[in-house]
């Protein structure tokens, strides 16, 4: 191939992927736009919500719990060898409160919601279009959007928070085991440093991540899930799309929004 036809093609391929870029930037504007109108049209479906609710957040629970526990006290050993060395290992509790309130609770959460919850509703909603139930709520006059969507992207912006608020608990007191009872941190002094060091705010702005990331998780799994086609293979590709756009989005907004909270509370 001479370097002018390998320069078209290059430039064509690149002209297709921006095109395509720019055609999926439309698609989720246009799905964003009919969830807005949607969430606000009665019937309010609460029963659908406390549903989703349910497979969301208590369905998840287990997992939090065990990722949660884990992590702070792997945090807390990490931790107390590195303090150890300048002799502050007084501060291993605040230190690994902070990073969870902050930081890995909320994207910890989030990561494990966009691959248990993310997946499911893709799939779900995937299969129901491939095998045109989707089809079949619009004949009778229930839009899709509102009956599929709204009910999941509500319940995983509740649920997240949540999540996040047990995991950062959790956390915490996998922390507080290891620290006083494995690494004989003095307890008095292990709670007056947390005491010290810990602020309402920390906690805010792991929450208000929380609600974001879920809110993101949500409209990019029941999104992917509506693109379905394709059959059985399209609901593959659909569901792990899902899996991967929403890890990649908690991973990105966390960027962004930790430089906004930081500015603002």
């Amino acid at each position: 191939m001479n370097p002018l036809t390998l320069g078209r093609h290059l430039i064509e391929r690149l002209g297709t992927e921006v095109i395509s870029g720019i055609d999926g930037v439309g698609r989720m504007t246009n799905y964003l736009m009919r969830y807005f109108y949607w969430q606000t049209k009665p019937p309010f479906r609460i029963r659908l919500i406390f549903d989703q609710l349910y497979f969301i957040g208590n369905k998840s629970l287990f997992i939090i719990c065990l990722a949660g526990s884990f992590t702070g006290a792997v945090m807390a050993y990490q931790t107390y060898f590195g303090f150890k060395l300048i002799n502050v290992d007084s501060l291993v509790g605040p230190v690994v409160a902070i990073t969870l309130a902050k930081e890995l609770g909320p994207v910890l959460a989030g990561l494990i919601v966009a691959g248990r919850a993310g997946a499911a509703m893709a799939a779900q909603i995937g299969t129901m279009k491939v095998t045109e139930q989707v089809d079949a709520l619009e004949v009778m006059g229930i839009n899709s959007v509102q009956y599929l969507a709204v009910p999941r992207i509500l319940a995983t912006t509740l649920a997240l928070p949540m999540l996040a608020a047990i995991f950062m608990f959790v956390g915490n007191f996998g922390s507080w085991v290891v620290g006083t009872k494995a690494l004989l941190i003095d307890e008095a002094m292990y709670f007056s440093k947390l005491g010290e060091f810990m602020y309402l705010q920390d906690i805010w702005q792991g929450l208000i991540k929380s609600i974001v990331f879920g809110f993101i998780i949500a409209v990019i799994g029941t999104y992917f899930g509506f693109q379905v086609s394709k059959g059985a293979e399209g609901v593959g590709k659909g569901t792990n799309l899902a899996v991967v756009w929403g890890m990649i989005s908690v991973l990105v907004l966390d960027y962004f929004l930790t430089s906004f909270l930081i500015q603002v509370l």
